[in-house]
């Protein structure tokens, strides 16, 4: 009999969907200390990850072939491990294109309207015009990164009036992008750019994506909104640009240390929105990576490639 570990808490409901696609085999959850240990010792397949589950990949003797990360993002992952493994790696990549988009589309309007001092000058019980209030309609807004979140943030800004410019390797088209570039016309879409918006995974080619030279060629009045990996920023680069002025604002859900340490000077800027990497988490998550699950458990069972997010280990996504 095959054996799965489930390490999220998952519904009691949801445990019966993941049951049902595969009867035949053990369902081992809530498990923890040596008794997950002992699961994973015999587990052919896994759905999360956590240190414990490392832990097992790493010795040769492992029984693991297939994991099902709860996430999108699989940067913390030993890929290379996993490839000489030989380990199948699927991600929940398609959970996020609702929460995310959302999250980036709340901090360009609270730049627009100056939420982000109003709020303040609340907290403080006082009332004053925050001055220099704008609106996104007929704003251009840049996407480094487009995919299936990238895709839907595009069409939300398009609703609100704006252009959209895109950024990914192939350069291909995609829905609701008015101009799609490859990686070389990143320049051309900084330089254009009202907003930027970074939602790209996280890979060698990304990390650090943007710095000093990046910051210095988008518009002084643009606003950088980061909803993809902290990496993929150079976060002294990002403090210099805000303190010389050379960006009018930071939308900030993720970074390069988390959680941010409370002395780092991020917190300080007036004109910077931080929220503690929640922009994918919704109410709906479970519902929505369940379903990417069941489908690959499907093929699973069936001896068939599992067609969901399959990630390219020597790509690293």
């Amino acid at each position: 009999m095959r054996t799965m570990v489930i390490i999220p808490p998952l519904k009691e409901a949801s445990l019966a969907r993941i049951q049902a696609v595969a009867p035949d085999c053990e369902l081992l959850h809530g498990l923890e200390g040596e008794a997950l240990r002992e699961g994973l010792a015999r587990a052919e397949i896994v759905c999360g990850w956590n240190n414990e589950v490392a832990e097992v990949c790493a010795a040769e003797s492992t029984p693991i072939q297939w994991i099902q990360v709860w996430g999108a993002g699989v940067d913390r992952l030993p890929l290379s491990l996993l490839a000489r493994r030989n380990m199948v790696l699927t991600t929940a990549s398609g959970v996020h294109p609702h929460p995310v988009s959302e999250t980036a589309l709340a901090m360009m309007l609270a730049f627009s309207r100056k939420l982000n001092v109003s709020i303040r000058q609340q907290m403080n019980h006082h009332w004053e015009n925050p001055g220099g209030l704008t609106e996104l309609h007929g704003k251009t807004m840049g996407i480094i990164g487009v995919g299936s979140i990238g895709v839907e943030l595009a069409r939300l800004a398009q609703a609100f009036g704006m252009k959209t410019l895109g950024v990914r390797r192939t350069g291909a088209r995609a829905e609701s992008v008015d101009r799609m570039y490859d990686l070389s016309g990143l320049d051309t879409v900084l330089a254009e750019s009202d907003v930027v918006v970074a939602i790209m995974p996280l890979t060698d080619e990304s990390r650090h994506m943007f710095g000093r030279e990046q910051f210095a060629i988008m518009k002084p009045g643009a606003v950088f909104i980061n909803v993809s990996r902290g990496a993929t920023v150079d976060t002294e680069a990002l403090v210099e640009a805000l303190r010389q002025g050379e960006i009018a604002g930071a939308g900030l859900d993720v970074f390069e240390e988390e959680p941010l340490p409370p002395e780092h000077p991020l917190w300080e800027f007036s004109n910077v929105i931080i929220t503690p990497h929640t922009g994918g988490m919704t109410d709906r998550y479970e519902e929505r990576a369940l379903e990417i699950f069941a489908v690959n458990l499907e093929a699973w069972v069936k001896g068939e490639r599992l067609p969901l997010n399959q990630v390219e280990l020597n790509r690293q996504y």
